[in-house]
């Protein structure tokens, strides 16, 4: 059986082009689906009540565009981490950060029972939503940044 290792958006354009391979793969599997259906199922698997709520909810989010001394949080190899943004260096017109990482506490970046190792500073590339480009084993980005705080009421 394959697996995908394919990460949800978590931006609006990111679930219209998740919708767009939903409904491909619907067609492709002859089981073809309408465009709003496609919306629909996309918003479900993203954790939505309907398209809707998800389209008014993603577009609230902030861009991610990090700056030297943003205070971020996240997951860092599935460990939570806060810290703050050391460098920056924009990729390809913005749709990727180099950033380095100054954890406030170490995290552990083994899994191991047995043994530990630690780190406190990072350097990683993450692409437009703040999450890595690579991934571990299981299909899990090496890190993501939580860009959903914001000042909006």
């Amino acid at each position: 059986m394959k697996t995908s290792s394919k990460r949800l958006p978590s931006t609006i354009s990111g679930a219209k082009e998740f919708a767009k391979s939903l409904r491909r793969s619907h067609a492709e599997n002859h089981t073809p689906i309408s465009h709003s259906k496609a919306l629909e199922l996309a918003a479900q698997k993203l954790g939505f009540v309907d398209w809707n709520t998800a389209a008014a909810r993603l577009s609230n989010r902030p861009k991610f565009e990090p700056q030297i001394g943003d205070m971020v949080e996240g997951l860092y190899l599935k460990q939570p981490f806060t810290g703050t943004i050391l460098s920056v260096r924009m990729m390809g017109g913005g749709s990727h950060y180099q950033i380095s990482v100054h954890f406030d506490e170490a995290v552990d970046v083994v899994s191991f029972d047995s043994f530990s190792a630690y780190r406190q500073r990072i350097n990683i590339t993450l692409d437009s939503e703040g999450m890595s480009v690579h991934s571990t084993s299981d299909g899990e980005p090496h890190m993501t940044i939580d860009n959903t705080l914001s000042d909006v009421v």
